[in-house]
């Protein structure tokens, strides 16, 4: 049902409405956004209530880079190839032996190329990835307002080298008001199998979260974790709630992207307590 729903998103114009709708789809219960208490409910919340300028540039893969260069440094930044607005206007002529492409506005690993070696590179299962995401809409599927009014465009990336030569593990840290309280690790997000996620406090205490389809194993703490906690409060002061991505390399953070609505919050926690928990965290002006 959820999905015919998104297929008709374009009839409906009440977001409220819309978001009510998918929320009982997805997660198969009505929310209450008039006095949301769980983290779900407060992330539909905000999608219809806090609609700041500055989300969309924030959001956007190619702008958020100048944005979050201008708060923590230039130097956590991977470094851009190019930009383009169509997937037959890139230079591989002019693009390294090893790059990352993805688009600008696409949610998730499924819009994302990664290039390590260009003489085998397979262009047209690229172009599928790419064309498909570039047709993607992420606010009227799912009403996230701040990616309404981002370009879709492709950007390319330089490809970044994990410590262990594996994959780069993602470290996805959950503010809540300006304050770092949760990480999820996010590990093998391009191996064949499923993605294995990991969560944990600020305090590298591992949380009993669990998600079907993914494992969790327990994940060494990253030397510069406090560097990471400090990048990440800095980028979601004044902010609701922000999730703000890193990767860490040669003991550095380097900056991942900027994401206000977690799977769109529309994701059970197993166990449900922790949607309750976080939400309690979340402090929203309700009413206001």
């Amino acid at each position: 049902m959820a999905s015919i729903l998104r297929r008709l998103s374009f009839m409906f114009k009440d977001d409220e409405l819309y978001l009510k709708l998918l929320y009982l789809f997805e997660m198969h219960k009505w929310p209450d956004l008039e006095h949301p208490k769980t983290f779900n409910e407060k992330l539909q919340w905000l999608k219809l209530h806090d609609r700041r300028p500055e989300y969309t540039r924030m959001v956007d893969k190619y702008a958020a880079k100048d944005y979050v260069a201008e708060i923590i440094g230039r130097e956590h930044i991977i470094p851009t190839l190019g930009v383009w607005n169509s997937f037959d206007e890139i230079d591989f002529d002019g693009l390294p032996d090893q790059f990352v492409l993805k688009t600008t506005h696409g949610g998730g690993g499924m819009a994302v190329v990664i290039c390590k070696d260009k003489k085998s590179f397979d262009k047209n299962k690229a172009r599928r990835i790419l064309e498909k995401s570039l047709r993607s809409d992420i606010y009227a599927n799912y009403r996230e307002w701040p990616y309404k009014n981002v370009p879709k465009r492709i950007i390319a990336e330089k490809y970044m080298q994990a410590d262990d030569g594996e994959g780069l593990t993602d470290y996805k840290i959950h503010n809540f008001n300006g304050a770092p309280k949760v990480i999820l690790v996010c590990r093998e997000r391009f191996a064949t199998g499923p993605m294995a996620e990991t969560f944990f406090t600020d305090k590298w205490e591992r949380l009993d979260i669990t998600r079907p389809g993914h494992p969790n194993p327990d994940c060494k703490r990253p030397e510069n974790l406090e560097e990471m906690l400090r990048l990440a409060e800095a980028l979601s002061k004044d902010i609701p709630f922000a999730r703000t991505d890193f990767y860490t390399i040669g003991g550095k953070a380097y900056f991942g992207e900027i994401t206000f609505y977690p799977a769109s919050g529309l994701a059970p926690f197993n166990p449900s307590k922790y949607d309750k928990e976080f939400g309690n965290w979340l402090n929203i002006p309700v009413g206001g």
